[in-house]
């Protein structure tokens, strides 16, 4: 499931952004979204496997022909491209969103596939979760302080109508005075 809800027993953000918050306690609430995984790391390795299997099994005929050297290159170039295209969608799944939630501050870092971090934070009285249906239904953003910042892009519609519920709940849980 790319919705990760934290255990708040456990410790506190890998980012020193959110342990400067409310006088250095855990969030109250913190969820990591990240992108869907079809196909594991082990199931890369099978799939890459029976490929191969499987564009060896007409080449055998050709062994001893000037056909096999001829076919050869074309069928090692196209396994090299299924991997290096499945190895670029590793490296983009790499996006992570954290969204931690204290009484006194809402925070949204984001870590890129490259490394860097963007960071988004706002008092949560006043941030406001917005769906909008364009480009993309059920489209998640969250507003308050001096910009606009999408949540979850990358999640399924169901789970972008969950997380905004799920949200709006936390946050009118602290409007009211709870923890």
């Amino acid at each position: 499931m790319p919705i990760q809800r934290v255990n708040l027993d456990e410790r506190a953000s890998d980012y020193s952004e959110a342990l400067s918050s409310y006088k250095g306690k855990a969030p109250s609430y913190r969820v990591l979204l990240y992108p869907h995984r079809s196909l594991p790391r082990g199931g890369f390795v099978i799939f890459i496997a029976v490929t191969c299997a499987m564009m060896a099994l007409p080449l055998l005929a050709l062994v001893q022909t000037s056909a096999f050297w001829g076919l050869l290159p074309f069928l090692v170039i196209t396994v090299a491209a299924v991997w290096m295209f499945l190895m670029h969608s590793y490296r983009t799944g790499q996006l992570v969103d954290e969204l931690s939630l204290w009484p006194d501050r809402i925070t949204v870092v984001r870590r890129n596939p490259d490394g860097s971090l963007q960071t988004w934070q706002a008092n949560p009285y006043w941030v406001e979760v917005i769906s909008h249906d364009t480009p993309v239904p059920h489209y998640l953003t969250l507003r308050g302080g001096p910009r606009e910042v999408e949540l979850g892009a990358f999640l399924s519609p169901e789970e972008r109508v969950e997380l905004k519920e799920e949200l709006e709940t936390k946050l009118r849980f602290l409007a009211v005075g709870g923890p």
